[in-house]
């Protein structure tokens, strides 16, 4: 009866590890991601397409709904200690870079690809490519840059450094470092205070966290 009680809790205690609502170490290598860091965590509930083509570094999470789709021609590159929140899209058609200390709040959405809109091809995937204009250019966000909830950020949007941009915004091009933008389109309204940099220098030195 005591052996069948312990064999019973074994497997229920790997059962509730199993249903984690992130992967495990050995599932996160099944994935096939081009690279995949030390201690990163990916949703049971995000979907990868062209996993191939996907790099995520130490420490980097994934949270739930998310989609990170990466073409044949593209790439999505994540870096280290980037959050990437629920519910945030990444179509890497062209590359997608996110750098190191990026977070990317709710409901993002990120397009290296589009179609066009003026009305002079057809649009749309179900057409073949000779009847359309695909706009095809690389995103890149840079390190400690921040992206507020539910913002959009099309083919060619570049990020620098330490740049915030805020809740519900659209970006199109490339914006100046340390500046905090909001709007659509995005217009900056101030400058970004550096001070975070004192902290990342104490953080990268915190024997706690060291790598």
């Amino acid at each position: 009866m005591e052996q069948f009680l312990f064999a019973t809790e074994v497997i229920y205690s790997t059962t509730m590890m199993r249903n984690s609502s992130f992967f495990e170490t050995d599932e996160l290598l099944d994935l096939g991601l081009k690279f995949i860091g030390l201690e990163v965590k990916i949703s049971r509930h995000a979907i990868l397409y062209g996993n191939e083509n996907i790099s995520v570094g130490n420490y980097s999470r994934i949270d739930d709904f998310c989609i990170l789709s990466a073409g044949n021609d593209g790439e999505i590159r994540i870096g280290e200690h980037v959050h990437v929140a629920a519910g945030v899209h990444l179509y890497g058609g062209a590359a997608i870079i996110i750098d190191d200390y990026v977070s990317l709040s709710s409901g993002c959405k990120v397009y290296s690809v589009s179609d066009d809109f003026f009305g002079e091809y057809m649009t749309n995937p179900t057409v073949p490519d000779r009847y359309r204009n695909v706009i095809s250019k690389r995103i890149t966000l840079s390190k400690h840059s921040l992206i507020g909830a539910g913002t959009i950020l099309l083919p060619g949007a570049i990020v620098p450094e330490g740049t915030s941009v805020g809740a519900m915004s659209l970006v199109t091009k490339e914006l100046e470092p340390w500046g905090i933008y909001v709007g659509i389109p995005v217009r900056k309204i101030k400058n970004r205070s550096k001070r975070l940099l004192e902290f990342e220098n104490l953080f990268n030195n915190d024997t706690r966290f060291s790598k």
